[in-house]
């Protein structure tokens, strides 16, 4: 429409009665959600095999729920571009995007449904959807100088109706004080160029670091760690036959030859615990989400928008 003609359009909005102002207000309701849905389908994506036999053979078959549908050739099922993605059956397309826009700035569940107006249920379930396959978003192979740490978060069992404690408040604080079962480790790998890798390991010992570090650090790179050569990291380091540094903060050996330290690890845990502060405390069940949102912040900066967020969230991003 040229710019004249919708200014008298405009003129005669006034003119307008209730009820045809309320038409109109469900019109370009309706006209906003189909254009935020249009969008959505332009970011997933057309599917180019079946999700069902991964028969590279479909075609078109209708639309549904504002998305195209397909048919495969091979076994006849129709599916979707989000179908055996952690979005499928996910309802208010309209709204994904807008909610996303929060993600950065680590918005509450709470907020988040009152900016989208969504039920707060349903603000939760969209987040942890929206984070199953960012958590698997990580580095695979480093080289170099690599540091390694781990760090510490108290187990949680936030949102569960039946606790084998008596419950905490807002995160709250260990029965007991240093390390016990009730810290959950989490091993931070990262080499100098940035590239991160996280996991939280079922035991604080040398055997399920070993199986972490095995396959992402390269045999020549030179691991660097804490605990002055002691500890399941330099144990893990030796079983592997990678090099190893070991600076020991408790003695105050911070660098090694000028190079080998632990502050880049160090900074990445802090910016962490900093960040996940505002949840009061994770359940332990959904860690893995948090680390990944965590890292997808850190990796991608000021250019993870919903765009990009969306495209995280069906998989079509790759570590």
């Amino acid at each position: 429409m040229k710019r004249p003609v919708f200014r008298r359009w405009l003129r005669s909005v006034k003119k307008l009665s209730s009820a045809q102002k309320k038409e109109l207000r469900n019109e370009l309701a309706q006209a906003e959600r189909k254009s935020l849905e249009e969008e959505v389908a332009a970011l997933v994506g057309v599917p180019t095999a079946c999700p069902h036999c991964h028969h590279d053979e479909i075609r078109p078959w209708g639309h549904a729920s504002g998305l195209p549908r397909y048919r495969c050739q091979g076994c006849l099922r129709t599916f979707g571009p989000l179908t055996k993605t952690p979005l499928a059956r996910l309802r208010h397309k309209d709204r994904w995007l807008y909610y996303m826009e929060g993600m950065n700035a680590g918005e509450s569940v709470r907020k988040a449904a009152w900016r989208c107006a969504i039920n707060r249920k349903a603000a939760f379930n969209w987040r942890h959807r929206f984070l199953t396959l960012p958590e698997a978003v990580m580095a695979r192979h480093e080289t170099g100088i690599v540091e390694a740490d781990e760090t510490y978060f108290l187990e949680s069992f936030k949102g569960q109706r039946h606790l084998p404690r008596l419950p905490r408040k807002r995160g709250g604080r260990a029965a007991k004080r240093g390390l016990s079962r009730e810290q959950i480790p989490v091993l931070v790998v990262r080499d100098r160029s940035g590239a991160t890798a996280e996991a939280i390991l079922p035991a604080d010992n040398h055997q399920a670091i070993e199986a972490v570090l095995g396959p992402l650090v390269d045999r020549d790179a030179i691991l660097v760690t804490d605990g002055g050569g002691k500890g399941p990291l330099a144990l893990a380091a030796r079983e592997l036959g990678i090099a190893h540094r070991a600076v020991n903060l408790n003695k105050g050996i911070r660098i090694l030859a000028g190079v080998f330290h632990i502050q880049n690890a160090n900074a990445y845990h802090s910016r962490l615990k900093g960040w996940m502060f505002r949840f009061h405390g994770v359940a332990t069940k959904y860690l893995g989400h948090y680390l990944g949102w965590r890292r997808m912040l850190e990796r991608f900066g000021d250019s993870l928008g919903p765009d990009l967020w969306l495209t995280l969230a069906v998989g079509h991003c790759e570590g």
